[in-house]
């Protein structure tokens, strides 16, 4: 049987009338994005919740911002989904290490397993 959770961003399915759904996996990978995206205190009821990695667009590209910004991936995913993933690695883009990549734009692919499956998946998220 496979699962289904409430997709994100949050929608009405059309056919059904109900929350949509996404598969379990689809929800995981969602959420990474949720994770990574928002800035600590921008939930009101969850101050501490997210990782802020677009307050990194600013900071000098370097070495020092691959590695703090692979560090706070890393605790923001442990912190907020270490009961769902096993983070295996986080690797960080930017236009100094990967010249494809447009000015002011930083790419963090994280390879983790899905815990409850045991499969091996991977997301990236583009922060411009």
């Amino acid at each position: 049987m496979i699962r289904h959770d409430i997709a994100h961003p949050f929608a009405i399915d059309a056919g059904s009338g109900q929350a949509a759904q996404a598969a379990y996996q689809d929800h995981v990978d969602q959420m990474i994005r949720q994770v990574l995206l928002t800035d600590p205190g921008e939930r009101v009821c969850l101050p501490t919740f997210g990782a802020g990695l677009r307050r990194l667009l600013f900071a000098p590209l370097s070495a020092q911002l691959q590695s703090t910004t692979r560090m706070i991936v890393t605790q923001a995913l442990h912190t907020w989904l270490g009961d769902q993933i096993t983070v295996q690695t986080v690797t960080v883009d930017t236009p100094i290490s990967a010249p494809g990549l447009p000015e002011g734009t930083i790419l963090v692919t994280v390879g983790y397993v899905l815990i409850e499956t045991q499969s091996v998946r991977q997301t990236q998220v583009q922060v411009i």
